[in-house]
Parts: C-alpha cells; structure tokens; sequence
C-alpha cells in the first residue's frame, strides 16, 4: 500500500530518523583504546534520564524482561520473601517470574483499572514485623491497561515503616515519558528498556541499580552469569562490557539522549502529558467511551487503553485499522482481550501524528459498527492542543 504505516502500539515505538542514521554505522573492535568513549557517554548521559547521581546505569543486550531477573537474582537469596502487586499483564508477569525463579512471592490481587494500592503495601509490610519481606515490587506504568502509580507514595510508605526493603520499579513504558525520579524517591532498581521512551528499536535491557542494591548483590547467593551486576560494572568502569555489546545499538542510544538533552526531559514530559490530555479527550468527550484507567489518578502520560461498548469486539477494530488503514493498535491483553484497544503516545511524536492515530482508529471502529459521530474524536483532541 502507498503511504507511511502509523505505528501507535505503546512500544516499540517510532524511531526517530536521526538514531536510525546514527545506527548505521561500521562495525568495531569494542576493545579498542577509544571505545570507552562512547560507553561513558552513554551511561553518564542515562543518569540524567533516571534522575540520578549515586545510582549506576546497566546495559544487557535483552529486553526489559532480562532485566526483571536481573534485579532479582542479584540483590535476592533463594527463597527469599518479595511483595507484588498485580494489576496488569506486565505486572503479572513479573509476579509471575518471581513464582517462577523460586521466591516467596506475596501478591497483592488489585483491579485491573487502577494503580499500586499504596495502602495495602502499609498493612502488608507493617505486619512484617521480622523484615522477612526483603523486596517491594511495582510497576510504575502498567502498559496493559495504561495505569500509572505513585511510587514517592510506596517509598514513603517504607520509610514511615523504617522497613530496609528494596524498592524495585518497572518504568519500561514510563522512563523518558512519564517523571521518575530515581534518587528522590529511593528507587533500587529500576528496570526499563531501548524501545518506549528511548526512542530505539527493541533489544537493550536498561536499568539502574542504587549502592544499596549494589551491595546487596555482593551477599546473593542466587545464581547468575549473563545479568551479573558485578561483571558488569567491574567492566563499565572502565568503558568496556563482559561480553560482546551491540554497537549499532548504543551508537543509537548516544544520539537519542542527545535529543531528550536537546529538547529538556522536563519539556519532554510536559509534552507527553499535553499530547496524553489530547488522547483522552479524543476518547472520552469525543467518542464518548470510557478508558480502562478507572479515575484520573491513575492515567498514564504514555498510553491509553479504551474500551469498546459491549458487543464490539476490539480485535475486530484492531485488524480492521491495521489492514484498511496502516494503522498498528495496541492490543487488549489477557483478560482484556477484545475488550479494549490501545493507543501509545509515548516517545517521538508530536499532535499531527496523534491526529493520524485518533482519525483512523474512529474510522476503523465506525466500520465495526461502533457508534461514534465522525471527526468527534479529532475535534475534542484539537480543541486541547489549541487551548
């Protein structure tokens, strides 16, 4: 077909001409005397991101998943006791990694619809009187249902309880869209990936572990090779990796944070959240249908779940986007599924492209019998960005 596909799934996201080029590059000998250069740079760089200075970015060649075991197998012991919440398929999966690797896992069960019960990690770690929880999951924006949580909220929460829990965050489809703050809230690990906010394809794992978890991976006993912290960072500190790194890769990442620096993160969160404001009202005033996110507080500045009425099956709209118009949605997940679409708004994009994403999306429910009036979801959107 003629034309650009729209891709507006809430990652991977659409990767900025400039990083495409800075990619394509010749290989080299990740080795050589000059090579430290451009680790440096990009690890130096990716503090600023994460909102850190006492905190050391990592890069594993994976996806965000590998760095979900990551934080597990090198700060825990076998066995040992993790707090969860589950509101989410993302979240799910990674209460069910810790099922799974062998932990202890504590799951609170949440709506799927709202955000971390901030309340419920009080009573949970209050009755926790011998410490025996030794990490505190959450997932700062859940991607399947577009839910973002107030993880300063958590950390004070621990803090009020003097409990030495490790705080453990999932900011894949938050970090560089949605404000975290590494340091100030008292974040662990964090755990993300290249292909949201970063603006760059799928592959590379990208966290950042504070001293304390740092420390903690020194007196694990839980086996690992391929995500060590400590072979990486032993390595690091020099500009090296242990093992091979996908140079295209981080020739892509050394640009893209040249253009978060270019722009302002707190410019580009600003963006997301005028860009998000936009969607929803594309959604809520213009379609008349309801988000997945049950009440304000937890809406997500990087990607929006919708409902479609009953009887509509959303996979049905989602194919029929895809196929007629070029355009990709997100899909509903697990329990969601057929019952929601998605729209990612999230990394480089600006209105015009959004109004490519809300237009086609209308139309393609309008051909699946969706009732919505015609260019109601474009005018609501248009209404918010020219106020």
């Amino acid at each position: 077909m003629a034309g650009q596909h729209f891709l507006f799934v809430p990652g991977p996201s659409n990767v900025p001409t400039r990083v495409l080029r800075a990619m394509a590059v010749p290989m080299e000998d990740h080795r050589s005397p000059t090579f430290p250069k451009l680790t440096l740079e990009v690890l130096n760089g990716l503090k600023k991101v994460f909102k850190t200075e006492k905190a050391y970015p990592i890069l594993f060649p994976s996806s965000g998943t590998g760095c979900w075991e990551a934080a597990l197998s090198n700060t825990l012991n076998p066995g040992d006791k993790v707090l969860v919440s589950r509101f989410g398929q993302f979240s799910h999966l990674w209460a069910d990694m810790c099922v799974r690797l062998g932990f202890d896992t504590d799951i609170i069960e949440v709506e799927w619809g709202v955000g971390a019960p901030v309340e419920e990690y009080r009573h949970r770690l209050s009755q926790d009187k011998n410490h025996l929880i030794k990490a505190v999951l959450v997932c700062h924006n859940e991607t399947a249902t577009g839910v973002v949580s107030n993880i300063k909220a958590i950390r004070q929460v621990m803090d009020d309880l003097k409990h030495p829990a490790l705080l453990m965050v999932d900011a894949v489809s938050s970090l560089g869209s949605i404000d975290f703050q590494m340091d100030a809230w008292g974040v662990d690990v964090c755990v993300s990936g290249s292909q949201k906010g970063l603006m760059l394809p799928a592959g590379m794992g990208v966290t950042c572990v504070s001293e304390k978890a740092i420390e903690a991976s020194k007196h694990s006993r839980y086996p690992r090779c391929y995500f060590d912290y400590q072979d990486m960072l032993n390595n690091n500190a020099k500009g090296y990796f242990p093992y091979t790194p996908s140079i295209p890769m981080l020739y892509g990442l050394r640009e893209s944070l040249r253009m978060i620096e270019e722009e302002g993160l707190d410019n580009i969160l600003s963006r997301h959240e005028r860009l998000a404001k936009g969607v929803r009202a594309a959604v809520t005033e213009g379609w008349k249908l309801s988000l997945c996110a049950a009440e304000a507080k937890w809406y997500s500045n990087s990607v929006s779940a919708i409902r479609v009425p009953e009887g509509v099956d959303a996979v049905k709209v989602i194919a029929r986007a895809y196929q007629k118009y070029q355009l990709s949605l997100g899909a509903g997940l697990a329990r969601l599924s057929g019952k929601v679409f998605r729209i990612g708004h999230l990394g480089d994009l600006n209105e015009l492209m959004l109004m490519g994403a809300i237009a086609g999306a209308e139309m393609a429910m309008i051909d699946e019998g969706v009732k919505v009036e015609r260019g109601s979801g474009v005018a609501a959107a248009m209404k918010v960005w020219q106020s």
